[in-house]
């Protein structure tokens, strides 16, 4: 068996190991999602911390790990009789991004259920983490559905299973804990506000602190063993003030001079539902447990706040997480004295920082994590044609709700909201032999298919014989996510500062509505005198938005090479996910400029998308009384169709919804 890396040997990240503590005192609380860059420590922390929870006594034989003191009434493996329990270490259990249905709640036996009745269940993942720790790596790149059983497991501390009329229930309760890189795409905001807590962090900056990680880094390689050991005394001091919290923590007093700063905090940050209150509360008593007090302080209140809201206050994917703390401190101030609260204020860290951990480093990680905020690289390097000048970067005007635009047939790609695709949740179309494991049943096609077979296979009762061959897999339409590749024209004929900026403002709308549907992005913009990939396809909207408001323009207008660009980010992206298939939206006024024949030259390298049958649309932004209708004939060679800004809007008079014609070639 691996020896974990120590919790207390974690250099830094404070707020991450006080956060995975207080959930390790309280799991009330909620869990924990990480959030932050490569490589800061994420993984090993939360590994780390499996080792320090007390040990927990089960009943012998349960697969569901019931508590002797208190069995589940409706554990499968019950009912258990009084007898002696068994001792065991508290599990972390991973669920891979990769991760079945079946594989996380369990799975029933099919073929046993219709033929004998009998309720052959195989527990899944969150069976085995009940009173435990459920680590979610990558968290946002979980298919919605999973997410959405696992945060429901989560709050009512129970998984159900129902299968064709069969249905099964056991004990969840678990700690929760996800890390997600935020450059990789986000959650949700009500898949956020399901999370306890949330932790941003960041690699140290600091020289001092990041020669300690690498030299303890060093030294775990070189004898994982002697490491752990010599930091024993640590990790049993800090076990033990877990198990000293737990117990003071019913004896936690929660004023009412504290619940008015949480319920005044919650307000004055404008905080959707009564949920953060609530996680605040439970937070709060935490803190005071796990500093060995019984009373909940005004210091209590507003770590917790920095620890439960900044993940609530994000409307859109494009604001960014973080609190006020200036506003905070205004407003526990206002609401202070109640209950003698607040009077004095320490150090906010310390209820984290005793409990056997190394002391906190003088510099702690910064929070910023904004690496990927960074203008796009070879913008300011071009050559611009004579007589041109860069123009500032123009604000976007306000995004607003879009018309759907889909790509036509059905596709096989990834689970999401934008167009029609076979897929393994949604409308049931048909049936058809399972390959591998069967995961959804087509009752009626396995009955139909078992009936003829009856009196040749003896059936005597009035149960069906059934066999392997008989079982029918349903077949189900649902929805996909694309890959939508922006390309737009930044050049000297769009920079016109109103322009640009109602520009920007639909490319900012196109991109939350593409967040909203689980698509991935890109982002490609041509001027002067080539294109550039401004941002690789990725699943984070917000990244592409921030590259978009930074966007100059000026120059020449090199339509061929930014439709030229496209379609060799496409054909790469066909090598990594071919499933995934593409609607490309071209932002421009049709014009084409620089070199020899740049029209026909743009005409030529068009076509190569109507060949291969790739979705197009062109968001036609030509302004003025004359208008040479430039960005329609694009769209004919493109094989797609034109649509103006005004036309883009989902509340236009041309209609609601919008489906890109393209051709056909791909569809089926």
């Amino acid at each position: 068996m691996t020896t974990p890396f120590p919790f207390t040997a974690v250099v830094g990240q404070d707020d991450l190991r006080l956060a995975l503590l207080l959930n390790a005192v309280s799991p009330a609380v909620g869990g924990v999602l990480v959030r932050g860059e490569k490589g800061t420590a994420k993984s090993t922390a939360v590994r780390a911390l499996s080792a320090l929870l007390p040990e927990v006594a089960v009943v012998p034989g349960c697969r569901f790990s019931c508590d002797p003191a208190a069995p589940d009434p409706s554990c499968p493996d019950g009912p258990h009789e009084p007898g002696p329990a068994t001792q065991r270490p508290a599990r972390m259990v991973e669920l891979p991004v990769g991760a079945s249905e079946d594989r996380l709640v369990g799975a029933l036996d099919i073929e046993r259920a219709l033929a004998e009745g009998v309720k052959a269940f195989e527990p899944g993942l969150l069976a085995d983490a009940h009173r435990g720790i459920l680590y979610v790596d990558e968290v946002n790149l979980l298919h919605d559905h999973l997410v959405d059983l696992l945060l429901d497991a989560a709050a009512m501390g129970a998984s159900y299973v129902e299968r064709e009329g069969v249905s099964v229930r056991h004990a969840a309760r678990f700690l929760l804990v996800g890390t997600m890189n935020p450059e990789e795409g986000e959650l949700r905001p009500q898949l956020l506000d399901r999370f306890g807590l949330t932790v941003e962090v960041a690699a140290s900056r600091e020289p001092d602190q990041r020669v300690e990680v690498v030299r303890r880094r060093l030294a775990y390689d070189d004898d994982p063993v002697g490491f752990a050991v010599r930091w024993a005394g640590d990790e049993a001091a800090v076990r033990q003030q877990i198990v000293a919290a737990r117990e003071l923590l019913p004896q936690v007093r929660l004023g009412d001079g504290a619940l008015r700063q949480i319920a005044a905090t919650c307000a004055a940050f404008e905080v959707d539902g009564m949920r953060a209150d609530i996680v605040m509360a439970r937070t709060a008593t935490a803190l005071a447990a796990w500093a060995g007090r019984t009373d909940v302080l005004a210091e209590d209140v507003r770590q917790a706040a920095l620890l439960a809201l900044p993940h609530r206050r994000r409307r859109n994917p494009f604001d960014a997480p973080g609190l006020d703390e200036d506003k905070l401190d205004d407003t526990l101030e206002q609401f202070s004295g109640d209950d003698g609260d607040g009077e004095d204020d320490p150090d906010p860290d310390g209820p984290g920082g005793g409990g056997g951990q190394p002391a906190p480093d003088d510099s702690g990680p910064e929070g910023d994590g904004g690496g990927a905020a960074q203008p796009e690289a070879g913008e300011g390097g071009r050559p611009q044609a004579s007589g041109s000048q860069e123009q500032p970067a123009a604000r976007a005007v306000e995004p607003f709700r879009t018309k759907v635009l889909s790509v036509p047939g059905i596709g096989e790609g990834a689970a999401g909201r934008r167009s029609r695709a076979r897929t393994e949740h949604g409308r049931t179309t048909g049936s058809r032999r399972p390959r591998g494991a069967l995961t959804k049943l087509h009752l009626a096609a396995t009955v139909q298919a078992a009936a003829p077979h009856q009196r040749a296979r003896g059936r005597s009762g009035p149960g069906l014989v059934i066999r392997r061959d008989d079982l029918r897999q349903a077949t189900r339409e649902g929805r996909e996510g694309n890959l939508v590749l922006f390309v737009v024209d930044a050049s000297g004929s769009m920079a016109a500062r109103q322009r640009m900026s109602a520009v920007k403002g639909a490319v900012l709308s196109l991109l939350l509505d593409a967040y909203q549907r689980r698509d991935k992005v890109g982002l490609v913009t041509f001027r002067g005198s080539g294109a550039d990939v401004a941002l690789p396809p990725t699943s984070s909207v917000d990244a592409a938005a921030v590259r978009l408001e930074s966007l100059p323009t000026g120059g020449r207008t090199p339509l061929a090479a930014g439709l030229l660009t496209a379609h060799e980010v496409l054909r790469v992206e066909r090598l990594r996910d071919p499933a995934r298939r593409a609607l490309v939206v071209v932002v421009t006024d049709g014009r084409a400029t620089g070199g020899p024949e740049p029209v026909a030259l743009a005409g030529r390298a068009a076509r190569l998308f109507a060949a291969e049958g790739v979705a197009s649309v062109v968001v036609d932004c030509e302004s003025g009384p004359v208008r040479l209708g430039l960005a329609g004939q694009l769209a004919g060679e493109l094989g797609g169709t034109a649509v103006t800004l005004e036309e883009l809007r989902a509340d236009s008079i041309a209609g609601l919804v919008r489906d890109v014609q393209g051709t056909s070639r791909r569809a089926a």
